[in-house]
């Protein structure tokens, strides 16, 4: 005969689940199922709860790098610490870029980069990103979503741990290796674990007329260097002029902003008509 142990039998028996018990010439023996319990499962039940473990979201790259398009400009600045656990390994890490074509013998224009992630990896991807702006000149989007076919699909780059912003006169691009390639509707782009703070602060000081795209970079960084522990003070900017000029989020904002100004000049001819 088979008697079923309680839950509390069950719940001390870590590492082997008792599932019943027998007696054979006077000795006791267990029906045992050997496996893991389920307090080394991810994602399971527990016995006397509800709750399921959640694993731990992944790991941000501990830095911060922040794209702004604003009135013809567009630049993009990052921080220069490098961390390696919760120690900081060097305060003053260059990790912008520019890439200029073959052709071109001064330093202005080309297309800037920052990147967020590990060193080699990130220099590895530059290189990838340059081959492929050398083999389609001028072509930023089509080289940025070839770059992300060839690191989704190839079984050695797909291992690269980075993240790639990246900006010509024309467009702003993200690139993970995920194989996206984003690019943002409101021209601010950013990438690293201060990003977030970075791209809310960014977005808040867009609308400001006298701020200019490397002023709005500068004050999101520095809000992000004080919430996050990963960003220091010690920025690095790289910037170019962009044809682009006024995104589509700073066009309906500055419509809508002339369209409240001439509903309110209306109101005030119809009261001074009224006189």
């Amino acid at each position: 005969m088979f008697r079923i142990q309680s839950s509390q039998s069950i719940a001390r028996n870590a590492g082997k689940i008792f599932l019943g018990s027998r007696r054979e010439s006077g000795k006791i023996g267990y029906l045992r199922c050997f496996g893991p319990t389920t307090d080394s499962i991810e994602g399971v039940r527990t016995f006397h709860g509800t709750s399921i473990k959640q694993k731990a979201l992944p790991d941000r790259h501990g830095t911060t790098i922040i794209s702004v398009r604003k009135n013809g400009k567009v630049c993009i600045m990052g921080d220069g610490m490098v961390s390696q656990g919760p120690m900081i390994v060097k305060p003053n890490v260059v990790k912008i870029r520019r890439i200029l074509p073959k052709d071109r013998k001064d330093d202005k224009g080309g297309t800037i980069v920052g990147f967020a992630g590990s060193t080699a990896d990130a220099f590895t991807l530059l290189e990838r990103l340059e081959g492929k702006l050398d083999e389609y000149p001028g072509q930023l989007s089509r080289s940025c979503v070839e770059l992300a076919k060839g690191w989704r699909t190839d079984k050695y780059l797909r291992r690269l741990e980075a993240s790639l912003i990246v900006a010509d006169e024309n467009v702003s691009l993200e690139i993970s290796g995920n194989g996206d390639v984003l690019e943002s509707y409101d021209g601010i782009l950013g990438v690293g674990s201060g990003s977030p703070y970075a791209i809310a602060a960014a977005r808040a000081l867009l609308d400001i007329p006298e701020l200019s795209a490397e002023d709005v970079a500068r004050k999101a960084m520095n809000i992000a260097a004080d919430m996050c522990v990963y960003t220091n003070h010690n920025f690095r900017c790289e910037a170019l002029d962009s044809k682009a000029g006024e995104s589509a989020a700073e066009k309906e904002k500055r419509e809508k902003a002339e369209q409240e100004n001439n509903i309110e000049q209306s109101a005030d001819a119809t009261k001074d008509e009224s006189k």
